[in-house]
């Protein structure tokens, strides 16, 4: 396919052997924390190395250098937190020469609620909920990351059944949030036909997470141990349907917005960012792979069905706003593919190991599970004294926010229209940032 480019598929394994996580008492855990403790010099072994740490309000008063040959003025220019490109409360401050980007000031924090304390006085199962209203557009994925992180720790099973049931939801979900970003992708760079189309199809599949679920956003399915519904019987007959439909609309989409010749001039080698500053930042999800990393949780670490379907892991070659534009494309392509190996072999059984009034109290120590959302690696991690139904500490790893910083690194030297597409690139998703 011409409009690739350089994209290849890759399953080369990424896999490590698994370390048991670290014991710990709630003694250690007490005290205070790593960031009460920094100061302005960090000792590294012998060495001394000065950090220095700016705040925000010395990083906007700062003097106003003109550098360019135009001996025009700097100044300071808001990007929300009520934009249409920010796509929720995100406020991005921009100090600007003429209309060159010199510096990307983030200043995340609008939605901040306080989930990850909240869920330190809720019990696991009371967790899932909270999950989906951080990425919103992966809830179901977010969801499995709990249950994945609980049913490791205290060793509740589960069986095909329920494995395969979420694996369909979870790329039905993947491909409904790329559908999205699709056309909100297009409706940031003009061409707002691209958003309608966008949200026609994530409607059609929320049509089936609501005859499932009872929702359409906010979607609380998976739980520790298995699953709050069953299937209706005729899910299986209606993503059957579904997917050959899917498969036109990305045909559509290739029509309609990858070979239009301005949208290419917006994106192709615009902002581009190489796999080792991607990994150094922390970067996962198509953002990482676009940079050319073939780094998928899926194919890494499999889990669910993972393991048992064949499907390709999508990687860029120059890492800009097309590449990460083309790899989800074809990451869409991917789960239909995974979709398309399950659906006519869901095994029968029970939706649930456990009864859902069961007390699940976790081991003594630090406990770990990630998924791999829309996004990138989604992380619960929780700490337990082994004695209570809450978790001790609990901190979720999001993909949004180590994707955010990514405006830091490549968006200097580019014009302010180019930003725009740069953040749209990054799809990202505000809650999942500010938790």
């Amino acid at each position: 396919m011409a409009g690739t480019r350089g994209l290849r598929s890759s399953r080369r394994a990424l896999r490590q052997p698994s370390r048991p996580a670290p014991r710990v008492s709630r003694r250690r855990l007490a005290g205070v924390s790593v960031a009460q403790r920094l100061s302005g010099r960090v000792h590294a072994g012998a060495a001394e190395v000065s950090v220095q740490v700016r705040t925000l309000d010395e990083l906007l008063h700062a003097p106003l250098i003109a550098d360019s040959e135009l001996t025009t003025q700097e100044y300071l220019v808001n990007m929300g937190p009520q934009h249409p490109i920010a796509h929720g409360s995100l406020r991005v401050v921009l100090r600007l020469d003429g209309e060159t980007v010199k510096h990307v000031i983030p200043v995340p924090g609008y939605v901040h609620r306080g989930v990850e304390k909240m869920c330190e006085h809720l019990t696991y199962r009371q967790i899932v909920p909270y999950t989906d209203r951080l990425d919103y557009l992966s809830a179901i994925m977010n969801n499995w990351a709990v249950a994945r992180m609980v049913e490791a720790a205290a060793g509740i099973p589960t069986n095909y059944r329920i494995e395969t049931i979420r694996t369909i939801m979870a790329e039905l979900q993947r491909l409904q949030s790329h559908a999205l970003w699709w056309g909100v992708t297009g409706m940031d760079l003009g061409a707002y036909t691209a958003f309608l189309y966008g949200f026609r199809e994530r409607e059609i599949i929320g049509e089936i997470f609501e005859e499932t679920i009872g929702a359409r956003l906010t979607m609380n399915y998976i739980q520790p141990g298995g699953l709050m519904y069953d299937i209706k019987p005729d899910f299986a007959a209606k993503v059957k349907k579904l997917l050959p439909y899917l498969k036109d609309c990305i045909e559509q989409y290739e029509t309609l917005l990858s070979g239009n010749v301005i949208f290419q001039e917006r994106l192709r080698n615009i902002g581009m960012i190489d796999g080792a500053r991607a990994l150094a930042l922390g970067c996962t999800g198509p953002i990482l792979r676009a940079s050319g990393v073939p780094y998928d949780l899926r194919a890494a670490e499999p889990y669910g069905m993972y393991g048992k379907v064949q499907f390709n892991v999508v990687v860029g070659a120059v890492g800009d706003c097309w590449d990460r534009y083309y790899v989800r494309l074809e990451e869409m392509r991917e789960s239909i593919r995974i979709i398309e190996q399950l659906i006519d072999n869901i095994p029968e059984g029970p939706i649930a190991t456990l009864r859902y009034n069961d007390d699940i109290i976790l081991p003594e120590g630090l406990h770990y599970g990630h998924v791999e959302t829309a996004r990138g690696v989604f992380g619960v991690l929780a700490a337990s004294d082994g004695t209570s139904k809450t978790p001790y500490r609990l901190h979720f790893r999001s993909p949004n926010f180590n994707n955010l910083w990514v405006v830091t690194a490549i968006a200097a030297g580019w014009r302010i229209a180019d930003f725009i597409a740069i953040q749209s690139s990054l799809d990202l998703v505000i809650p999942d940032i500010d938790r």
